[in-house]
């Protein structure tokens, strides 16, 4: 089973993440940082907020559920607000979205807001709500079960340090794990967590047996060269013991966002 953890930013970089996404031949695609939008028909469109302009796909999840035809598609939300295109506003949706190949059953699921909640009538004050997705699979080719959660952690103003709303939110995390994962069985939790290695966030997952592939591997850097600022962690993946890797991997090439791509191949 191959897993990959992204934040899509957006779909900034289009083509070059439709592509990647369409040939990684992922079992489990986890993405952070997609829209939905109600009319098919968009396209680009440019999200402002405090002088900053970038362009974003409208409808993301739409023309990734199309470049995906064998998987289902699950889209959690944490808020609606606006868009543009020119002078017109489009209004659009942000948010996590799963992808599952249909060769395999999802048994089990659960989605909640690990920081504030659905924000229907904007994108939100910073630090604005967040979410998580947990589902459980069973591959029948292993006759045997799996659970996946990822994450897309509050984004602070004043950087990626712990704070009490950052413990909060890991704390929410387990929770909403343990709805779902019996605890003898494979756990895998990935995302873009938007805290340091030495976070607080690690221990509190540690609980649940859970180590961290990335920091684990002494791998410092989960951007790509369009991510011009300094501090260069922000994606993890963890997993328990009875996790068994074949492969793990930091996607150097191709560059499809501002971050990388976590892989994970689980025999």
């Amino acid at each position: 089973m191959r897993i990959i953890s992204l934040n899509a930013w957006g779909g900034s970089l289009h083509e070059a993440l439709i592509d990647y996404v369409r040939e990684a031949d992922a079992d489990v695609l986890c993405l952070q940082e997609v829209l939905r939008g109600p009319d098919p028909r968009s396209g680009w469109s440019i999200y402002r907020d405090a002088g900053l302009e970038l362009p974003q796909r409208a409808n993301l999840f739409a023309e990734i559920s199309a470049a995906l035809p064998g998987h289902d598609g699950f889209f959690c939300p944490t808020s609606r607000g606006t868009l543009f295109d020119g002078d017109t506003a489009i209004v659009a949706e942000f948010g996590l979205a799963t992808f599952v190949r249909k060769s395999h059953s999802v048994i089990a699921q659960a989605m909640n807001f690990v920081h504030g909640s659905f924000s229907a009538g904007g994108w939100g004050e910073h630090p604005r709500p967040r979410n998580a997705h947990c589902i459980r699979l069973f591959s029948h080719g292993n006759a045997s079960a799996i659970t996946i959660a990822h994450m897309h952690g509050l984004r602070d103003p004043a950087g990626k340090g712990d704070t009490p709303a950052r413990t909060e939110q890991a704390l929410a995390l387990v929770g909403l794990i343990e709805r779902v994962w019996p605890g003898d069985e494979g756990l895998v939790v990935c995302g873009d967590f938007n805290v340091l290695p030495d976070s607080a966030t690690f221990k509190i997952l540690a609980r649940l047996g859970l180590s961290d592939l990335v920091t684990g591997n002494g791998l410092v850097d989960t951007r790509t060269s369009y991510y011009l600022k300094q501090g260069r962690f922000a994606d993890y993946m963890l997993v328990t013991p009875e996790v068994k890797l074949a492969r793990f991997e930091v996607v150097e090439a191709p560059e499809v966002s501002d971050h990388r791509a976590l892989l994970l191949d689980v025999v």
